[in-house]
C-alpha cells in the first residue's frame, strides 16, 4: 500500500517516536534526530533522502529547521507540523516545497465522532458531506453522512429555553428583572383597560409613565381603594424590578464577559457540548460542532489564553473556570449535555475533568484527549468506562507518517488498541486501514 522511502525525521518525544515506528512498520528507512545542531544537520542532509520530516510541538523551532534544511537542500520534500496557521503560513511563503500539517487536522475528527454521537469513532467534513466511521459491532465502517442528517440540530422552541436560563447569577438577575417590568407594564395597562374603562393605547401610556416613575393616570384618583392598593403594589415592584435590571445591566456593560444573554453566544442548555481546554485543538472542535448545528460551550481557565479572542470573535461562547470545578459543570447543565470533551493540552487535568464529570453525570459521555508519556496514557485507558480516550500520539503519528510518505490521510483514530487511518484515493474514494495490520476497506468516490 506504500511505496518504501528514505525519511529524516527532526524532532523529539512521544510524538515523534510514534511517527517513526508507524514508518518503519510501511517498510521505510527513518533516522531520527531529536535537536540536531547546525552541523549535525548539515552532515545529516549530505545523504540521499526523499522526505525531510520535523515533528516539534514549538512552532518557532520547527520554523527555525525548516528554514535550515531548505537553505542547506534546496528543494528537497519537507513535512512541518505547525499549530499556529499565522507561523505555518510564513512557512510556506518561505518554503514553497514545503507540506505545513496542522494536528487539529489530524486530531479533531477522532475526537469530533465521539461528541456528536456515541457509535461514531471519527467524523470529517469532506466538499459536500461528512465522512464518518462507525462502530458496528466492533468493527468500524465507512459511511457518507449529509451535512444535514449528522447532528440533529435545536428547534426554535429549545433554543429560546436556552435563552432564558442563563449560567450565571449576573445574567439571571438581568432577565429577571427585564420580565419583572415587562409583567408589571402587562399588568398595569390591563387594569387601565378592565378598571379604568381607558383605550388600549392610552392604558399603556399611562402604565409607561407610571413604570419610568414620570406620572400617573388622573383616572385613578377617583378608582376603588383595592385599584389603589394593587397600583401601589406594581409601583414598588416596579422599583425593585428596576433596581435589579440596572444592577445586571451595569455589571454585564463594566465586565469583559464571554458569553451572552441571548443569540449565538449565550450558553446552552440541553444537547450541548462542553469542550473543557481552548487550545487549538478545543477551538477548532467548537468550530466543528458549531458547523454541524450543535450547541457547545468552552471552559478555559486562563482568559488570557490566545484561543479565547478568537472564540469570541466566532461567537462560541466561553466560561472562565477549572473544567474540574463540579459546580461549574453542574452551572453548565452537564446532565443535560450531549457529551464532554476534555481536550486540554495536560492530559492529568484532562482526566481530572473525567473524573469530576462523571461525579456529576454518571451516565455522561465523555471524551479524553490523551497523550505524552505511554504510562499517562496507559492509565487513562484503564479507565475505559469513564472516557472514550484518543492518543494523540498514536493518532498523529500514523497521520504524519502517511502524510510523509506520499499517501492523503483524511482522518486517524484509535478503535481499542488498534488504530486506523482513513485514505483519499486517486479516483476521489476513500479507503479504511487498520495501520497495525493493514486491512483495508473501501468506498468508493460519489
Amino acid at each position: 500500500m506504500v511505496e518504501s522511502q528514505r525519511v529524516l525525521l527532526i524532532g523529539t518525544g512521544s510524538l515523534s517516536v510514534s511517527v517513526a515506528e508507524q514508518a518503519r512498520r510501511w517498510g521505510s528507512t527513518v533516522r531520527q534526530l531529536s535537536s540536531p545542531s547546525d552541523q549535525q544537520l548539515r552532515d545529516a542532509l549530505g545523504e540521499d533522502w526523499d522526505v525531510v520530516a520535523i515533528v516539534s510541538h514549538d512552532d518557532i523551532l520547527a520554523l527555525r529547521y525548516a528554514l535550515l534544511v531548505e537553505h542547506i537542500r534546496p528543494g528537497i520534500r519537507l513535512l512541518v507540523t505547525i499549530f499556529d496557521r499565522t507561523v505555518g503560513g510564513e512557512v510556506v511563503r518561505s518554503v514553497p516545497n514545503c507540506t505545513v500539517l496542522a494536528m487539529t487536522d489530524a486530531l479533531v475528527p477522532a475526537l469530533l465522532g465521539p461528541c456528536v454521537a456515541e457509535h461514531l469513532l471519527s467524523l470529517h467534513a469532506e466538499s459536500d458531506d461528512y465522512l464518518a466511521v462507525a462502530d458496528e459491532r466492533g468493527e468500524p465502517a465507512l459511511a457518507r453522512l449529509p451535512a444535514k442528517g449528522v447532528a440533529r440540530r435545536r428547534g426554535l422552541a429549545a433554543r429560546l429555553v436556552a435563552q432564558c436560563r442563563p449560567h450565571d447569577a449576573t445574567s439571571r438577575a438581568l432577565l429577571a428583572g427585564f420580565a419583572g417590568l415587562l409583567a408589571v407594564l402587562l399588568a398595569d395597562t390591563l387594569l387601565g383597560v378592565l378598571v379604568l374603562h381607558e383605550p388600549p393605547a392610552t392604558a399603556l401610556w399611562h402604565a409607561s409613565r407610571v413604570l419610568t416613575t414620570v406620572g400617573s393616570s388622573g383616572a385613578a384618583t377617583h378608582a376603588a381603594a383595592w385599584y389603589h392598593v394593587v397600583s401601589a403594589l406594581t409601583m414598588l415592584a416596579a422599583l425593585a424590578f428596576a433596581a435589579l435590571f440596572t444592577a445586571g445591566l451595569v455589571d454585564r456593560m463594566t465586565s469583559h464577559r464571554l458569553t451572552g444573554i441571548i443569540g449565538g453566544r449565550a450558553v446552552p442548555r440541553r444537547g450541548h457540548v462542553i469542550v473543557v481546554g481552548l487550545g487549538q485543538v478545543g477551538l477548532r472542535l467548537c468550530q466543528e460542532l458549531r458547523r454541524l448545528g450543535v450547541g457547545v460551550v468552552a471552559v478555559e481557565r486562563d482568559q488570557s489564553a490566545p484561543c479565547v479572542a478568537l472564540a469570541r470573535a466566532t461567537g462560541i461562547p466561553v466560561v472562565i473556570g477549572r473544567g474540574g470545578d463540579r459546580f461549574l459543570l453542574r452551572r453548565l447543565s452537564i446532565r443535560r449535555a450531549r457529551a464532554i470533551a476534555a481536550v486540554a493540552s495536560d492530559p492529568l487535568d484532562n482526566v481530572a475533568v473525567a473524573v469530576a464529570a462523571r461525579a456529576v453525570a454518571p451516565d455522561q459521555r465523555i471524551v479524553l484527549r490523551a497523550g505524552g508519556e505511554d504510562d499517562v496514557v496507559s492509565e487513562s485507558r484503564s479507565l475505559f468506562r469513564i472516557a472514550t480516550v484518543c492518543d494523540i500520539n498514536r493518532i498523529g503519528g500514523a497521520f504524519i507518517a502517511a502524510t510523509a510518505l506520499g499517501l492523503r490521510p483524511r482522518a486517524a483514530f484509535t478503535a481499542g488498541t488498534r488504530t486506523w487511518a482513513v485514505w483519499q484515493t486517486p479516483d476521489g474514494g476513500h479507503e479504511l486501514s487498520d495501520v497495525e495490520v493493514q486491512s483495508e476497506v473501501s468506498l468508493p468516490a460519489p
